[in-house]
């Protein structure tokens, strides 16, 4: 253990503290960090929503209905279905402080604009179950405003601000004279930036609808799409897949949204000849199901954080990391992983690039070829929720056999081993940052009381 911790501080740390030095990189990652507090909210609600014990739902059916789970979860949608109109905003604004020549509240707004002009404004719409769909315009899609968005609005974000910069170093604003009130002053200079910022995202935006996709959001979609869609059910295919979640997750997208919109199509397929075998006392025919995914790659959500979240819990030094640990743990515990990866945060954090894509790859081998082998059974095709808890739902996802359980324990442990060297390198930075700070502030007080002496 020692050995791959000094080997991480010795040759990724270098090139891991170069790059989250870079302006962009401390942008996208304090911007996104405006969404931590609501997803922390939105992440309990949602807990309670999908709580998997059938006894909750009867009794919240009794006191509001059939429909109590949709009114628990007006909250996460208020939280999580906005999470790219946040960022967009809290990215421009911490890229303009870094800059300090441009005014970081205007660039925020000029960003949030920008990006709700890459969104088209209609949907399609159903009336009844069943019937055609028709187009509706005049509306915004909620997905494309949440995390399906995410990746865009960093996008935008980050240009708007350089064009912002750019025209206003070269002096083309609009300046009022003295005496004009300094709010009303900052809006006449925003208006010659602004218009080139909307004029170039308006020819980005007509350039993509001119092209098959339509809109940006459903290219990129479409691009990563195609090819998960046949290898979806392939031990290839999985790790493909995994490996392409955890990418784009660290880029800002939404990589559970983008990649298995594809596949659990065959996952689902996968999961109902699974149960029909199981029904029957039949072999098993697929290993590579929904629950395969949910409950022994995700334990504690996409990237496997339960492992992260119990050192955070018991091993760190630093507070920030030890609060946060108490803070994620019970979404953790009912794998949620949100409130991790945009607490700590692991977008655009190159210290958890690699476990966070490793960990979930290894999971995947040894699960597989545990249940190839018949050493643990296959998923039997039970419809669990995601939200079950680890170690009860490997027994019942099998159908009672103790050896789900046993799998979950080992890739919970897998997922340890391979955590623990980058969360003490991280633990440390963050621990010499809170030293650094405290001795900043006691130096402070010393002079202070010094110079009132």
């Amino acid at each position: 253990m020692s050995t791959n911790q000094s080997l991480i501080e010795r040759y990724v740390l270098p090139a891991a503290l170069k790059v989250a030095g870079q302006k962009h990189v401390l942008s996208v990652r304090d911007g996104i960090i405006l969404n931590m507090p609501f997803m922390l909210i939105g992440s309990f609600f949602l807990i309670f929503a999908y709580l998997p014990i059938p006894a909750w739902g009867h009794v919240m059916a009794g006191v509001f209905g059939d429909a109590w789970r949709d009114k628990l979860l007006y909250p996460v949608k208020a939280t999580y279905d906005i999470m790219a109109i946040l960022s967009s905003f809290g990215i421009a604004y911490r890229l303009a402080e870094k800059y300090r020549t441009i005014d970081p509240l205007t660039s925020g707004a000029m960003s949030l604009v920008a990006f709700m002009m890459t969104i088209p404004q209609h949907t399609l719409f159903a009336p009844v179950e069943g019937a055609a769909q028709k187009i509706v315009d005049g509306v915004i899609p909620v997905n494309l405003i949440g995390s399906q968005g995410l990746f865009v609005a960093i996008i935008i974000s980050l240009l708007s601000t350089e064009i912002y910069r750019f025209v206003s170093g070269r002096n083309l604003v609009i300046r009022m004279p003295d005496g004009v009130p300094p709010a009303v002053a900052k809006s006449f200079l925003a208006l010659i930036p602004g218009f080139c910022v909307l004029a170039i995202v308006l020819a980005l935006r007509l350039a993509v609808e001119a092209s098959p996709f339509g809109d940006v959001n459903n290219m990129i979609a479409t691009i990563i799409g195609i090819p998960m869609h046949h290898v979806g059910g392939t031990l290839p295919g999985m790790i493909f897949s995994v490996i392409l979640i955890g990418v784009l997750w660290t880029l800002g997208l939404h990589g559970d949204a983008i990649v298995l919109v594809f596949i659990q199509p065959v996952w689902l397929s996968n999961m109902t000849e699974n149960l029909d075998a199981f029904q029957h006392n039949l072999p098993i025919p697929h290993i590579i199901t929904q629950q395969f995914y949910d409950l022994w790659i995700a334990p504690g959500g996409t990237g496997a954080l339960l492992g992260l979240v119990l050192f955070m819990l018991l091993r760190s030094r630093s507070v920030q990391m030890k609060q946060l640990g108490k803070i994620a743990a019970p979404g953790a515990l009912f794998n949620i992983s949100e409130p991790m990866v945009f607490g700590i945060p692991l977008v655009m954090n190159p210290y958890f690039f690699l476990p966070f894509i490793l960990t979930p790859v290894v999971l995947v081998l040894v699960s597989y070829f545990s249940m190839s082998t018949g050493l643990v059974a296959p998923p039997a095709g039970i419809a669990l929720p995601f939200t079950t808890p680890i170690f009860v739902s490997g027994y019942l996802a099998t159908g009672g056999h103790i050896s789900g359980t046993i799998l979950q324990a080992v890739n919970l442990g897998l997922s340890l081993v391979i955590y623990y060297p980058f969360f003490r390198a991280w633990d440390r930075l963050k621990l010499r940052e809170e030293q650094q700070a405290t001795a900043v502030a006691a130096a402070e007080t010393h002079t202070s009381g010094a110079t009132h002496a």
